[in-house]
């Protein structure tokens, strides 16, 4: 991975990243599981992901937390407070994914959910940021799922691999 850094001066840096990969021989496939994802309060579709990236990016300027909520109408917001400012993004009609449908129940969300009550996840944004930096694939799908104030589960589908990421939630006297 080769982000560029910014610098004092006009000049870029780029940065190199060695993250060491295993890659699992097909014949040992079915000694490994999925990791179990928790039943979930909100599902929804990520906006752009070059979108949230660079409002990530100029919020990390301004806090070290960053609040993520939804709801199932496919509502986002990117939110941050701090003493001095509070700045919220707002993402609509991203859209849920089917199994936020109250017909198909299947590991999504809970059907006596108000479609309109947000469920958030407070998270270190740096935790955020390199997710959002981390992404070479143009996934086809990215997704979103949160357990209210417990987990941000974030899946990225291309063509027939699934990438999922769990970023855990801070405690509430972190962030102040």
């Amino acid at each position: 991975m080769r982000p560029v850094q910014p610098t004092l001066s006009s000049l870029g840096r780029v940065v190199t990243h060695d993250v060491p990969v295993d890659v699992i021989p097909r014949r040992l496939w079915q000694e490994f599981q999925e990791p179990s994802v928790p039943d979930f309060d909100v599902s929804v579709y990520l906006p752009p992901l070059k979108t949230m990236k660079s409002v990530v990016d100029r919020m990390k300027n301004l806090s070290n937390f960053l609040v993520i909520e939804a709801n199932l109408n496919g509502e986002m917001n990117l939110k941050i407070q701090t003493h001095l400012v509070s700045v919220t993004t707002h993402f609509k009609d991203l859209g849920s994914p089917p199994w936020g449908d109250v017909s198909s129940q299947d590991g999504g969300p809970s059907p006596s959910r108000d479609p309109e009550v947000m469920a958030g996840v407070t998270v270190d944004i740096r935790k955020l940021q390199q997710f959002l930096m981390g992404q070479q694939v143009n996934p086809s799908k990215a997704m979103c799922n949160m357990v209210h104030q417990n987990v941000v589960h974030l899946v990225l589908l291309h063509e027939d691999v699934s990438l999922q990421y769990f970023i855990p939630a801070v405690a509430e006297i972190l962030c102040r």
